[in-house]
């Protein structure tokens, strides 16, 4: 069926109403009626060419919430009524070791993105800025009653890419977690972070976020351009994540963990980032990434917010507002995450 979209048309070209091709629902395929879509910073990345050619045109979107409407004849986990979500891939081969073991979005054969990728029938995909997504069950997530729908949908991205490396890296009561930035990731990072009781410090460029960041759980909050910052908490935590999608100074940040601790890269700039070895080897600190979640872990997240009343801060915008939208998110002038109103598509 043929459903309104907004696309990009090429690289850094603004993104503009269209029409979409979705395929039939097929017998293990949910249906959703797009309610919500987050703006992502991997969005802008995308459709500016930032990681590469991309398959324009292109539909952004991996922050997708909305509500079934139809299911395949296969489908036993989603039923229509259902209110459901959909993150950063849409397929795998489910046959590798690390999709066996839960971690579809490290599939060996190369996990499918939600836009932009190739589909394992070949066509491209086409992600969230849409009125409609059709989905394998597989890679669709129950939405709890617990949450408000928009503030679910930058979970399905900003919730999960932050929630995973805490779990992972254990982060808990006993444990000092610092975050680096205070932005769409950041603010997810604090709130998960603090309710899974770790003492949580922001390391923000400035102060200018500094009443929000202790309002959304944080117990400290340093500004990073102060050089005594790093003096004053050299060897403190256990674990650093760091959420900016620019260059950082590494070994400054390295200096910052306790010995054994980890430094844990989830924003994505384009540019490599260096590292001294002696950073490292000097406390036997890790620097490492993470990226999302698999499809069981995004579950678990999704139901953790819901225990713990956590939603993503949003600005709910109309879908003629995404071209200004991100270009506000480039000037970091959002607290702290857009999410498009579907029906305005």
């Amino acid at each position: 069926m043929r459903v309104n979209a907004y696309a990009a048309p090429a690289a850094g070209q603004p993104l503009a109403p269209t029409t979409i091709e979705r395929r039939k629902v097929g017998a293990n395929d949910v249906l959703i009626t797009i309610e919500y879509a987050g703006i992502c910073h991997s969005d802008i990345h995308t459709v500016n060419g930032d990681w590469g050619p991309q398959p324009f045109p292109v539909v952004p979107g991996h922050e997708i919430v909305g509500t079934v409407t139809e299911v395949g004849p296969a489908v036993t986990k989603h039923q229509v009524g259902d209110r459901a979500g959909v993150g950063c891939m849409v397929n795998s081969c489910r046959e590798c070791a690390n999709c066996r073991n839960g971690d579809e979005q490290y599939c060996l054969n190369g996990m499918v993105g939600t836009y932009a990728a190739t589909d394992r029938d070949g066509t491209t995909t086409q992600g969230g800025y849409s009125t409609h997504v059709v989905v394998d069950a597989d890679f669709v997530v129950s939405v709890p009653d617990g949450i408000d729908p928009a503030a679910a949908a930058p979970l399905l991205c900003a919730g999960i890419t932050t929630y995973s490396p805490l779990r992972h890296w254990n982060a808990g009561p006993g444990t000092k977690v610092a975050v680096v930035g205070l932005g769409g990731l950041g603010h997810m990072a604090v709130k998960i972070a603090h309710a899974m009781g770790a003492e949580v410090t922001v390391l923000s460029q400035s102060l200018k976020k500094q009443e929000d960041g202790l309002r959304l759980g944080a117990d400290h909050y340093y500004a990073t351009s102060d050089p005594t910052t790093f003096e004053q908490l050299a060897g403190s935590f256990d674990l650093i994540i760091n959420t900016v999608s620019a260059a950082i100074d590494v070994d400054a940040h390295l200096r910052l963990l306790a010995v054994g601790g980890t430094l844990v890269n989830v924003g994505a700039p384009a540019e490599p980032l260096g590292v001294n070895v002696f950073s490292l080897i000097t406390g036997r600190r890790s620097f490492a990434g993470s990226m999302i979640g698999g499809i069981a872990e995004t579950q678990e997240m999704l139901d953790f917010c819901a225990e713990h009343g956590i939603g993503s801060e949003i600005e709910i915008i109309s879908a003629d507002k995404v071209n200004e939208a991100y270009e506000r998110v480039l000037a970091s002038d959002v607290r702290y995450r857009f999410v498009i109103d579907a029906a305005t598509i």
